[in-house]
């Protein structure tokens, strides 16, 4: 595969969970099919792809320093993060930075990584319920203690509390009732956009910096490259650092996962399959959805089509979701060890591919 682009789809399914929150499972409103769909924000799974990359490399995240700023009236304001932009820690070199410092000219790095929101296959295919819990330790009362406050803030004693319940005729309980908690299931695809001119190097561009002279002067201490690509001068990570990388972001790109907010409601999001190809029209192609036409209550048939051009990798769950799909145990060390050697293949010394 010659290219300067590799375009990643991956199909997961999701069991009565929750994967991001906004009051419960963050939904967005799908016009056409009228039902509320879940979904999760591109820069989570970004983030949880990051994180599986550095658990692999044996790397902290970059520090963040975080300014907060003192008010005229006392009170206290958020000032804008500042990350080191320096792309010595991979987290950096793979999501980007921009800092706009007051005395410092500002630098600014895109991510070579565009990743899109997990979301529905289709609409129809996914599904949002949501349930009431109780927080419950009315089974043993003696060393569960319940505190009463009157209307003025102050603790009822004993003898208040009980004249209070009689006069009232209610009883006072030790379990508190959570509210329309909400839980996603269905078929969920991702994409990754991968840029290999920009993969492993920062710009020189005086006018528009993605680096500080400080940086730059490390960077070439550390043996990074000058060379020339699609958009100019630029210093080029070296191969020795490169092959470290490479395996760690294929392992991320292929078995991130998503734990935060799943404490009560975990699911393992078993990946199903991913497509891979040089075109995204092609992994769109792949890996999708139709409507059945066979029934009068629209209905929607998931799909992969392995005449669509794109790479495709089975996992043997997929073959409980989608009728005639047959998975391989290795399927997904396949689709790893396919994108490793992609990367590994791109020129990216003397690349000046547009």
């Amino acid at each position: 595969m010659k290219t300067s682009f590799i375009y990643l789809r991956g199909l997961r399914h999701a069991d009565h969970t929750v994967f991001c929150v906004q009051e419960g499972q963050k939904t967005y409103y799908e016009s056409q099919f009228s039902k509320y769909v879940p979904y999760s924000s591109g820069q989570q799974v970004k983030r949880s792809l990051l994180d599986s990359s550095l658990e692999i490399l044996g790397e902290q995240q970059a520090p963040i320093t975080f300014n907060k700023v003192i008010k005229a009236n006392g009170g206290m304001g958020e000032g804008e993060p500042w990350s080191p932009c320096d792309p010595l820690y991979t987290d950096q070199l793979l999501s980007g930075w921009m800092r706009a410092q007051v005395g410092e000219i500002p630098v600014k790095r895109r991510s070579p990584l565009s990743i899109s929101a997990m979301r529905a296959l289709h609409p129809l295919l996914t599904n949002v319920t949501k349930e009431n819990l109780t927080f419950d330790r009315s089974a043993n009362p003696d060393i569960h203690p319940v505190k009463v406050r009157n209307d003025k803030g102050e603790v009822m004693t004993e003898e208040e509390v009980e004249a209070f319940l009689k006069d009232k005729k209610i009883s006072l309980t030790r379990r508190n009732f959570i509210q329309e908690n909400a839980r996603a299931e269905g078929l969920f695809i991702y994409d990754i956009a991968i840029d290999l001119r920009t993969l492993f190097s920062v710009s020189l561009n005086k006018y528009e910096r993605e680096i500080n002279e400080e940086v730059e002067k490390k960077l070439r201490d550390k043996g990074w490259i000058e060379t020339k690509n699609a958009f100019g001068s630029c210093l080029v990570c070296p191969k020795e650092h490169r092959d470290k990388i490479i395996p760690a972001l294929a392992h991320g790109i292929i078995n991130w996962r998503i734990t935060s907010n799943q404490s009560r409601t975990f699911s393992l999001m078993e990946t199903l399959a991913i497509a891979i190809s040089d075109n995204a029209n092609k992994i769109a192609a792949a890996i999708r959805a139709k409507l059945s036409e066979d029934t009068e209550k629209q209905k929607a048939i998931p799909l992969i089509d392995e005449s669509a051009g794109a790479e495709i990798f089975i996992a043997p769950p997929c073959e409980g979701y989608i009728q005639g799909m047959h998975g391989t145990v290795n399927a997904l060390e396949d689709a790893q060890n396919h994108l490793i050697k992609i990367l590994n293949d791109y020129n990216y010394e003397s690349s000046t591919d547009y």
